[in-house]
């Protein structure tokens, strides 16, 4: 028999877990970079922004820090994504622990297939997979598996501090 969820805790915890996988995942690209700078003028939040109908005013509105523009429309669409698939990782976790398996490096790198390589390109947010180069596969698809173990990692030490069950 499953033991009891707590699904208030796992709703913290994935929520903690996804904004850290965030600024992993950030990280990742600032090493990595899955684009190149022109197909990076505008990123796919902005383009997908875009297409639901939101101008370019502001789905390119930035903010500066440091003496740098950043994209706080575009932060909020990662970050807001990263938080989701957190949650949703750390709740469906208790029900479907088949999710959770190799720390959920294949859930991430499901979700980069089922994202990158399906849903955007056939909404014409990026390109086809075929038409996107060998080295944005490369930093989506090893980025997708770092950005979900670090969900796996916090979300499962954090759960189970909020419920004390070690």
């Amino acid at each position: 028999m499953m033991a009891q969820v707590n699904l208030k805790a796992a709703i913290i915890a994935g929520t903690a877990a996804g904004v850290v996988s965030g600024l992993v995942k950030l990280g990742w690209e600032n090493i990595l970079p899955p684009r190149t700078a022109a197909r990076n003028q505008t990123n796919p939040p902005q383009r997908l922004l875009e297409q639901a109908g939101v101008p370019a005013a502001v789905t390119h509105a930035t903010y500066t820090y440091s003496g740098e523009k950043l994209p706080w429309v575009s932060y909020l669409i990662h970050f807001g994504f990263s938080t989701t698939f957190g949650v949703l990782y750390s709740v469906a976790g208790h029900y479907a622990p088949s999710i959770r398996t190799a720390q959920g490096t294949l859930f991430g790198l499901g979700v980069w297939g089922a994202f990158h390589l399906g849903i955007m390109p056939a909404m014409q947010t990026v390109p086809s997979a075929k038409d996107q180069p060998a080295e944005e596969h490369f930093s989506e698809a090893l980025g997708h598996m770092a950005w979900m173990w670090t969900n796996h990692i916090i979300s499962d030490e954090l759960y189970h501090e909020l419920t004390n069950s070690k």
